[in-house]
């Protein structure tokens, strides 16, 4: 791609992603899913103005995802995340196991492959931390017992999906799948991660406070992003997943005097990059897979189904977990709250697409039960609440 072309791609997936997502805002649903679907219409089944396996955007919209979880991380409160109590963890894990469960329960009965299977459970684990806090927020209950659980369980099956992802991501890499590397993989992850807050909490004070008596225009944004750069690049060599570094960064950097100034800094750059990733996550999807007139495309519309059903039991199985300790929870509302996947069911999504371990088919099957999802937990929310 020469400069003509990317200005020509950057300039409609700019113009087609914030239109529509003006459009989804406007209609009470989150801006991304207005992004996604500009993806889908400027790929190559539709428009054909993006071609997401081209290089140069290939590798924006993987610092776009890596800028995302960076965001993802400071939004975030390590504080919060020790204090959710054993209701959010055991929400959290009942969210992964019933989810995963269910999703390879049917790419299992389906024939699939075992990677595929293990990949496709594994992608239905996620929710949506920014989409579930927007919905509660907008309906008022952001103070409530009910928000306090699905809150806190979300931030931790972020966490517990990064690990997952990082093992799927190396289960796809060395083609094999053992109780041996998944206890390595996961202890890797697990450790890096401690290990990453436990010296970033040390460090990264020292680091924003240097960067504070600095004279240099936009140095603070750039030697968070180094830091941020730097533990990617450290969780990539023990094996595990860059986002599982970004998003360690941006946690502990959450815990600094200037939280406010860098997540300010980062948000311009989060809108250029960003986009891109979901646009091309979008625009590789091929529509035609869900021609229902076409008969060999009949099967991806009922893998899209059977997964949605997996998608939406497995959550709301979990808040019947949250325990009848309080009187008035309502776990089915705690249930409904862990259903949006949103941008964490897209990062698995492609990089599922990426490393193989999803093909076309169950790709674009994803895709659309990640924006069904998104789309049905608002409406859902707010019954279970009345």
């Amino acid at each position: 791609m020469d400069v003509l072309g990317l200005l020509i791609a950057l300039t409609a997936i700019y113009v087609a992603a914030k239109g529509l997502g003006e459009l989804a805002e406007r209609l009470g649903q989150a801006p991304v899913l207005g992004e996604l679907v500009a993806g889908v219409l400027l790929g190559g089944s539709v428009l054909a103005l993006v071609n997401p396996k081209e290089h140069t955007l290939h590798l924006m919209a993987e610092l776009g995802v890596l800028i995302l979880l960076f965001e993802i991380g400071l939004q975030s409160n390590l504080g919060e995340l020790m204090r959710v109590g054993v209701r959010s963890l055991l929400v959290a894990l009942a969210g992964m196991l019933f989810p995963f469960l269910f999703g390879w329960g049917v790419m299992a009965a389906l024939g699939h492959t075992s990677l595929a299977s293990v990949f496709m459970g594994a992608a239905l684990t996620a929710t949506s931390v920014g989409i579930t806090a927007r919905v509660l927020a907008d309906m008022g209950k952001i103070q409530s017992a009910e928000a306090k659980i699905i809150i806190g369980a979300a931030v931790i099956d972020d966490i517990l999906g990064l690990v997952v992802l990082a093992l799927v991501k190396g289960f796809a890499e060395h083609g094999e799948i053992s109780a041996g590397s998944a206890i390595r993989m996961t202890l890797a992850a697990l450790g890096f991660f401690t290990i990453a807050v436990i010296a970033g909490q040390l460090l990264a004070p020292r680091l924003v406070a240097l960067a504070s008596r600095m004279r240099v225009r936009g140095v603070l944004l750039v030697s968070c992003l180094s830091f941020a750069f730097l533990l990617a690049i450290a969780a990539q060599l023990i094996g595990s997943a860059t986002i599982v570094g970004a998003f360690a960064a941006g946690l502990v950097l959450a815990g600094t005097e200037r939280k406010i100034h860098i997540e300010e800094q980062v948000r311009p750059l989060a809108d250029f990059f960003v986009p891109i990733f979901f646009a091309t996550v979008g625009a590789a999807v091929d529509v035609r897979f869900f021609n229902p007139f076409d008969p060999d495309r009949r099967g991806a519309l009922v893998l899209a189904a059977l997964l949605l059903a997996a998608a939406l039991a497995g959550k709301m199985l979990c808040g019947f977990f949250a325990g009848r300790g309080g009187r008035g929870i309502n776990r089915l509302a705690i249930g409904i709250g862990m259903i949006p996947r949103g941008e964490v069911g897209l990062v698995f999504a492609g990089i599922g697409l990426a490393t193989g371990a999803a093909t076309a088919e169950s790709y674009a099957a994803l895709v659309v039960v990640v924006i069904l999802t998104t789309f049905l937990a608002p409406p859902l929310l707010r019954a279970s609440f009345r």
